[in-house]
């Protein structure tokens, strides 16, 4: 008996929504350890508060904290963030909280698939095993019904259109050093399986991200169904370059669940970072929707923040744009997107 065909989420209605389906509120956490962030703990935490006060504008926000920083939190935050004691170990919530399903009854469940920081990379002393258990502890909190996904997976590298298709790359999916046993099909099955989709779009990846061996987050996001929007480089002779054009060309050739052939947006980088750390994010791609709102990321380049706001204003005409400053944030190798998690309402778009 095939019991991966057994109470998984698909099989009675559920699927995972596009990111701008209407949210109940968004999920962040409040970054803690010094161990992990060094002497940049402070400015990552005013930037992480930041970031939650922009969204509480357009959405409610919940954000978890270790409960001996439960106080610091929410004085940071201030009173329109609510402030919620769960055991963490970093801020990642879109890589380490549940993945949100939907079904036609308006009803919300989630999956919390494995966790293994990444690939096994961040182990002693930067472990993350309550991380690990975050999306399990956040669903029973919730008490909503939660699935057990059956692949070692972030949600940076999940990436939907709310109509069949999802995005993913393989340098991180089908990474030896998350999913070692299992090969394409078989993966392929659990994405359909767990988020209803039906057809994956597998882009090649992005091999110089070491963090996250190039989640998809930092290469293209769906903005609507059969269009795509994504990270693009203006140095030719940047080795990124060449991997960025490759997904692009699988982009360009690709049709989505429906049949659509896609359109490709593009949102170049600042030409030159703000900062020379060696994990440093500088992809203006890595945003957070919001319902009536986009909060992303700008580093300072006046000409190349203001290109990229239009380029997302116009991707995206009936929300507003907001670009904060997040370098702090950026040189532990994430953006806004990475911070964030939402929780659908469960209706789909009017």
């Amino acid at each position: 008996m095939d019991r991966r065909n057994i109470d998984v989420p698909a099989k009675t209605g559920w699927l995972m929504p596009a990111e701008w389906w209407p949210h109940t509120r968004c999920w962040m956490a409040w970054p803690s350890r010094k161990d992990i962030w060094g002497s940049c703990l402070a400015q990552v935490k005013k930037d992480v508060a930041a970031v939650a006060q922009a969204i509480a504008a357009f959405e409610s926000v919940s954000l978890i904290a270790p409960p001996a920083s439960v106080a610091e939190a929410k004085q940071a935050c201030g009173g329109h963030v609510e402030v919620i004691a769960l055991p963490i170990d970093d801020c990642w919530t879109r890589d380490t909280g549940p993945t949100f399903l939907v079904n036609d009854k308006d009803g919300c469940a989630g999956i919390s698939w494995g966790f293994n920081g990444w690939g096994e990379k961040y182990q002693q002393p930067n472990n993350y095993k309550d991380d690990a258990l975050l999306a399990r502890r956040l669903l029973g909190e919730l008490k909503l019904l939660a699935f057990a996904g059956p692949l070692v997976i972030e949600g940076g590298n999940l990436c939907v259109d709310g109509e069949g298709t999802l995005l993913t790359s393989e340098t991180a999916l089908l990474n030896p050093n998350r999913n070692p046993y299992l090969q394409r099909g078989d993966v392929e099955e659990h994405l359909g399986a767990y988020l209803g989709v039906e057809k994956v779009i597998w882009l090649p990846g992005n091999p110089a991200d070491t963090v996250t061996d190039g989640h998809v987050d930092g290469i293209a996001c769906f903005c609507r169904p059969g269009v795509v929007i994504m990270d693009t480089i203006q140095d030719k002779n940047d080795p990124e370059c060449k991997d960025l054009e490759a997904c692009r060309q699988v982009l360009a050739a690709a049709t989505d669940a429906r049949g659509r052939k896609l359109k490709v947006l593009t949102l170049m980088r600042p030409r030159e970072a703000p900062s020379d750390a060696e994990d440093f994010c500088s992809s203006y791609l890595n945003f957070y929707i919001a319902d009536g709102g986009i909060v992303m990321p700008k580093f300072g380049d006046e000409k190349a923040d203001e290109a990229a706001r239009q380029v997302v204003a116009e991707a995206f005409p009936d929300r507003r744009v907001v670009q904060l400053p997040i370098d702090a944030i950026a040189e532990g190798g994430g953006e806004i997107h990475c911070i964030t998690q939402q929780q659908p309402s469960g209706r789909k778009p009017a």
